[in-house]
């Protein structure tokens, strides 16, 4: 039987061996906040992977909310990026970086006591992970209009940091909450302003980062993550479907490298998702659609015979199995993965996983 996973596949300019993307996984390995020699192993043992999507990453200081996560906005970023790209070329493989701000998913701590910005002051429900464990979300600090343009100068930055490390493109995150995600959706964007409001408003600074992006990248080397239906970090929208076809057919014309969107999970549903079809996604966005979500190898094999998507992004099967290619190539036993190492730590359970050879 033909593998649709195993088939190649053109993203942007490159022509990629197959499918089966490595999604973005932050696992707190960077405790200066710079990327490490174990870090490079890491995803060295992943570059069969068609494409790597990178942990995210943040883009400045006010965008961090997550202890001994890796920062892309100093020479000494750059320097620490360079040796995990230059690894992964040297397997053949591709690498982006993920651009990240968390917006209200932070805490003062990483703040110098100062409040993490939002679009609106509204808190989350739950916790922040900080150095000191975790600790309840406070109410963020709304974000002033003359302060927009330096946070797209900041994601501008960050994209020509990732240039220079050498990165073969880079995907905008614009899920799972974080500040992009605040701004599109109307449970945590309650602005009056140019930033609210309407489906174009709440659209317009998720763009303007895009356009920012664009002009180092060039289109077709820049990616975008949504999560649509998602409700990690308290997120809601009174009507998402409507607003992320919207936004779906406001990217669509941008010939970006790929769209990538986060399928609802168990948690979203259980939490009360308003769950958008693929479908709906897919006729909205005629461009490269990767897609993720807890697949396995038959239900990956299956969006991507009916069409419903160009490529399928895996993220605990690859913490847990850095030859996931090849291991699905033979239908061979997987590595269960081991949560309790996901965040934090050394070499058990990040490098550690054992491959077929």
């Amino acid at each position: 039987m033909t593998s649709h996973l195993q088939s190649p596949i053109k993203i942007g300019p490159y022509q990629l061996p197959n499918r089966i993307i490595m999604a973005p996984l932050t696992r707190m390995r960077a405790p200066e906040n710079t990327p490490t020699d174990l870090m490079a192993t890491y995803y060295e043992q992943r570059a069969s992977a068609g494409l790597i999507i990178s942990e995210a990453s943040s883009i400045s200081t006010q965008g961090v909310g997550y202890p001994a996560t890796p920062y892309i906005f100093n020479a000494a970023h750059v320097a620490g990026w360079k040796k995990i790209t230059a690894a992964v070329h040297a397997k053949n493989g591709h690498i982006f970086l993920q651009l990240w701000h968390v917006g209200r998913v932070s805490h003062p701590d990483f703040h110098n006591g100062e409040l993490p910005v939002a679009p609106s002051a509204i808190a989350p429900k739950g916790k922040a992970f900080t150095a000191k464990g975790l600790q309840d979300f406070v109410t963020p600090r709304a974000l002033e209009l003359d302060e927009i343009p330096g946070i797209v100068a900041d994601y501008k930055n960050a994209a020509r940091q990732a240039l220079e490390a050498g990165f073969d493109g880079v995907e905008i995150h614009g899920a799972n909450g974080y500040l992009l995600d605040q701004f599109l959706r109307d449970g945590s964007n309650t602005r009056t302003d140019a930033y609210g409001g309407s489906y174009e408003n709440r659209a317009r600074f998720l763009l303007e980062v895009t356009a920012a992006v664009i002009d180092v990248w060039g289109a077709e080397r820049v990616g975008i993550r949504l999560s649509p239906s998602g409700t990690f970090n308290d997120m809601a929208d009174s009507n998402p479907e409507a607003f992320f076809v919207y936004l779906a057919e406001q990217l669509s014309p941008l010939n970006l490298a790929y769209l990538h969107v986060v399928d609802a999970l168990e948690g979203d549903i259980r939490h009360g998702a308003k769950v958008i079809s693929l479908a709906a996604l897919r006729k909205a966005y005629e461009g490269t659609l990767i897609v993720c979500g807890g697949y396995d190898q038959a239900r990956a094999e299956q969006v991507l015979e009916q069409g419903q998507a160009d490529a399928v992004a895996f993220g605990q099967l690859y913490i847990a199995n850095p030859d996931l290619v090849e291991r699905f190539k033979l239908n061979a036993p997987l590595n269960k993965p081991h949560a309790a190492t996901f965040y934090g730590g050394d070499a058990k359970g990040y490098t550690d996983y054992p491959s077929l050879t």
